[in-house]
């Protein structure tokens, strides 16, 4: 099954040492993922701030500039990958660098449901 797992982290500016950082272990992620036959894509977002919400209401489309929603964590990236079960997307998940600004985030785990 397809999963795809979104990265929350808290939007800021990171040292040059801790970007490369973050970015060495997205790279080592990638590759094993890659290895191992799973990695189907995997991306960082623009800040919230780049953001465009396009909202139906009433029958008119209506375009605001930011996120969908305000939170204390945005949706920073993305990977995409092809895993047996829920045991094991997880166990990849653990290994996503979720850290910004001196905080933790999150991954959401979601499975991809194929198109009829």
């Amino acid at each position: 099954m397809r999963y795809m797992l979104l990265i929350y982290s808290r939007e800021g500016e990171m040292s040059a040492e801790e970007e490369k950082a973050v970015a060495q272990t997205h790279h080592a992620v990638m590759n094993e993922a890659t290895q191992r036959g799973i990695f189907h894509g995997a991306e960082p977002l623009m800040p919230t701030s780049t953001a465009t919400t396009v909202r139906h209401e009433d029958g008119k489309v209506l375009i605001t500039d930011g996120p969908f929603a305000e939170t204390k964590e945005q949706l920073a990236g993305y990977y995409i990958l092809d895993c047996e079960n829920l045991d094991e997307v997880i166990e990849w998940a653990s290994k996503i660098p979720t850290a910004c600004c001196g905080r933790e985030g999150s991954v959401e785990i979601r499975p991809i449901r194929r198109m009829a």
